[in-house]
């Protein structure tokens, strides 16, 4: 007969170790009960010590939770999502919670199917991001729902969002402190809600030095470099700097410049936004860009989420700070 192995360390054994009862141990490793903190981290620290895993199962039967929440998302690449949901995980782990991530492909059937799946599933709460920065409805479940990236239109909701203005403020006020007083500005399609934003911020913070009208387009390097072609032939050598509403746009504003003779930074300095590493870094040069600091956005929503869940939500709108990421594009080499 083959031997067996040692058994599994059970609840009984850390209770016996910590030196409490069986009922307290069980209380002070699913946070429930009126407990003291030291009792708590006593149990917690014999559990450690035996290697005591609690098993999921019963923690949700008897604290009536999951230990889960749903992560809703239209954005598919996940171009900003992803970013979001590490975030949120990172929150989310410390409380040992796990995150379902749900794309709906910007489909509202689909939507509903995944809200309904979560709800079945008793999952904690819900945390709903998208692509774009436009506020959305709200959805309707009988658990707490907190909104990232893409705020609720219900200002009675948790919604978490990046500061736009201060981020293209920023950018600006670095293109001043160099000394540039020329700025242009070619940003992505008007209809958008980040690209009016970002240039209504930085018509305001270059006050004069600013040139023209926001130049509107694609996201994209194709119209970055058209845009240098039109600005060159409306504003010849009065341009000095070219902010860009993303680091597509810039690369492709950098891309064009290089191909008719123009350095950058010594003739234009020329900014991003996103920092996008796919395209920051591989531009020629590598671009002073705007940080959306998605990763912190993400905790911050899980943290939200975690004190509604707790009976403590926090309703209203929660502005995140962007970061100025400074590169050759303004800095030369």
């Amino acid at each position: 007969m083959a031997s067996r192995g040692p058994s599994l360390p059970r609840i009984t054994d850390v209770a016996a170790l910590a030196g409490v009862s069986t009922s307290t141990a069980s209380k002070a490793l699913n946070d429930t009960g009126q407990l003291r903190e030291e009792t708590r981290e006593r149990v917690r620290r014999a559990a450690e010590q035996l290697g005591f895993t609690p098993d999921s199962r019963g923690r949700a039967l008897s604290s009536g939770r999951s230990y889960t929440v749903g992560l809703i998302t239209t954005d598919s690449s996940g171009r900003f999502s992803i970013p979001i949901m590490l975030g949120a995980e990172d929150a989310l782990s410390a409380g040992e919670m796990a995150l379902v991530l749900c794309d709906t492909r910007d489909d509202p059937l689909r939507e509903q199917h995944y809200l309904r799946s979560l709800v079945s599933r008793r999952v904690d709460g819900i945390i709903v991001t998208g692509r774009r920065t436009e506020a959305r409805e709200p959805i309707d479940v009988p658990i707490p729902v907190v909104y990232a990236f893409s705020p609720s239109t219900d200002p009675a909701d948790t919604s978490v969002i990046v500061d736009d203005h201060g981020g293209a403020s920023s950018t600006v006020r670095h293109l001043l402190s160099l000394g540039r007083r020329r700025i242009a500005h070619v940003t992505g399609p008007a209809t958008h809600n980040s690209a009016r934003a970002r240039a209504a911020a930085t018509i305001e913070s270059a006050g004069d030095a600013f040139v023209g009208e926001p130049m509107h387009g694609e996201w994209s390097e194709r119209w970055g470099r058209h845009a240098v072609d039109v600005l060159l032939r409306c504003c010849g050598d009065e341009v000095d700097a070219i902010s860009c509403g993303s680091d597509q746009i810039a690369r492709g504003v950098c891309d064009r410049l290089r191909e008719l003779g123009r350095s950058v930074p010594d003739d234009l300095a020329v900014t991003g936004y996103d920092n996008w590493s796919v395209m920051a870094l591989a531009s020629r040069p590598p671009l002073t860009t705007v940080d959306l600091e998605l990763e912190e956005l993400g905790r911050r929503t899980a943290q939200l989420l975690l004190d509604a869940i707790a009976d403590n939500p926090h309703p209203g709108l929660v502005e995140m700070p962007t970061r100025l990421v400074t590169r050759e594009s303004t800095l030369g080499t």
